[in-house]
């Protein structure tokens, strides 16, 4: 697993191994990032289930102003770390320890550092679809006007329909799919019929 382009191309980054580990391929990153083209300068990051960190890294590399990884497991923190350290981009990073709905239950609380450009999602596909940490973000203050959310999921799993989400499009390459959603935009018209009583 490598970083692909940007100030760190090319370095090596460390992975995790255990059963139900299983790390976005360099093929599923490169086609995420060229999808999302040059949006990713400037932007503020959000890594949910960050793994090893490669997502998150890959946005950074390519000239994110900052990326949050949010995971509960120790090992994978430890690996998280030790990947920024490799690439010289701790600098612009902050790693949470903790499970991702608590984290988004938290939303802007305690400095989270929000609110969020991009978010990355890649849950474990034993869960299945992401739905009630969509509808957090949906729901809550984490999202940035215009942000742009990516779910990684298998097959058909990528990307579940949630009110507050628009599904944009979703691409899939062998097993795995990328969903590509926005927050809704409201509309004035739809907003003054919502606020009747």
């Amino acid at each position: 697993m490598r970083v692909i382009a940007g100030e760190a191309k090319g370095r090596r980054l460390a992975s995790i191994r255990g059963p139900g580990i299983r790390p976005t391929s360099d093929r599923v990153r490169e086609a995420l990032f060229s999808a999302l083209g040059p949006t990713v300068a400037g932007a503020r990051v959000l890594d949910l289930y960050a793994g090893s960190g490669a997502l998150g890294i890959e946005a950074l590399s390519r000239g994110a102003a900052l990326a949050v990884f949010v995971e509960h497991a120790r090992d994978a923190l430890e690996v998280i770390r030790a990947n920024l350290a490799l690439t010289g981009l701790e600098a612009r990073a902050r790693v949470v320890g903790s499970t991702v709905e608590r984290f988004l239950d938290a939303g802007l609380d305690a400095g989270r550092a929000g609110p969020f450009d991009l978010v990355l999602i890649d849950p474990p596909y034993a869960e299945g679809p992401p739905t009630r940490q969509l509808r957090s973000l949906a729901a809550g203050p984490l999202l940035a006007p215009g942000a742009s959310v990516v779910v990684e999921g298998r097959g058909s799993d990528a990307g579940p329909p949630v009110d507050g989400l628009e599904l944009v499009s979703v691409r899939r390459y062998g097993d795995s799919s990328l969903a590509f959603l926005r927050p809704e935009v409201m509309t004035e018209a739809r907003s003054e019929t919502e606020a009747r009583p």
